[in-house]
């Protein structure tokens, strides 16, 4: 996944001196390509593995599990834990924390402490920062100039206020660890392949954040049916951009069952109006008894024709 991607930082190589040491360890089984073999000479293993951690993960992380090889439990590792836990990081989620990013171990804890202390000053309160964190794994890896630089593009970008904008990265913190390329795209298929207004894509990217890091051959496939084929106008679109979250098979199935039946209409001037939101947020039998007006026998019937 894009957002899977540490920074640089976490991949340098690592110096003769560690390697030496990795080896040094006696006992230690050298030719061996898993964690798992260290676990029994390895204290620092020994207890990821009781918090939880899964080693066949870490390893096929690059230089994971050389970098956890090299680092001393009470010296390195434990110091991170608590700071991790500080920062709220619930008990139980440690080892899946740790599983998904173990290099934030081989971090210094000052520049951890200041990265936490850049989100404060920007008014990020104990607990968002906390679940930032937890959905985030990656976002304490970065430095505060890169903190500070994606806030003011997506503020500026957007054009959100400030408060807006910590808001969208709140409910979706991957929108400052991964790469910027793909949501610039996004930005620009919703202004100039979809013909959004810059007001309308605010909106639509405030409502339902995902739609930056969403797939841009299905951004258009289910613009175009709604679009062209249903006849939504922007401005409805814009209303209702969770609809841009569904599936597109489940709109046709719904909106083809809705035109066979004479129901489909999606004009709120009219007295039969059916919004987007009732379209495809609500369950198959509540959408057939209440919008449909018809039996989920009729509606199982129907779909087979298709």
């Amino acid at each position: 996944d894009w957002d899977d991607i540490p920074p640089s930082s976490a991949l340098e190589v690592i110096s003769e001196e560690e390697a030496v040491q990795i080896i040094a360890e006696p006992l230690v089984p050298l030719q061996s390509s898993t964690l798992r073999d260290y676990v029994d000479h390895s204290e620092t293993l020994e207890k990821l593995v009781h918090l939880g951690v899964d080693l066949s993960q870490v390893e096929k992380r690059q230089k994971a599990g050389q970098l956890l090889l090299t680092l001393d439990f009470e010296k390195d590792v434990k110091k991170i834990l608590l700071f991790l836990k500080d920062v709220g990081v619930e008990e139980n989620q440690l080892g899946p924390f740790l599983t998904k990013n173990p290099y934030i171990l081989g971090e210094d804890l000052e520049a951890l402490e200041t990265r936490v202390a850049y989100l404060k000053s920007k008014k990020f309160g104990k607990s968002e920062i906390a679940q930032m964190v937890s959905r985030a794994p990656y976002l304490l890896l970065f430095s505060v100039e890169r903190l500070d630089n994606r806030l003011g593009f997506f503020k500026n970008e957007l054009g959100l206020s400030v408060k807006k904008t910590k808001d969208l990265v709140i409910r979706l913190p991957r929108l400052l660890t991964g790469k910027l390329e793909p949501v610039k795209e996004n930005l620009q298929v919703c202004q100039i392949e979809l013909g959004f207004q810059r007001n309308e894509i605010q909106q639509i990217v405030y409502k339902t954040p995902k739609i930056l890091t969403a797939s841009k051959k299905r951004l258009k496939q289910t613009f175009d049916y709604l679009h062209n084929i249903m006849g939504i106008p922007h401005h409805m679109l814009t209303r209702f951009p969770q609809v841009f979250n569904s599936k597109l098979l489940r709109i046709r199935e719904r909106h083809m069952f809705l035109a066979f039946l004479g129901r489909a209409q999606y004009d709120p001037a009219q007295p039969s109006y059916i919004s987007l939101d009732q379209l495809v947020s609500l369950p198959d039998e509540v959408f057939c008894t209440e919008i449909a007006k018809a039996s989920m026998q009729d509606f199982e019937n129907f779909l087979k024709t298709l």
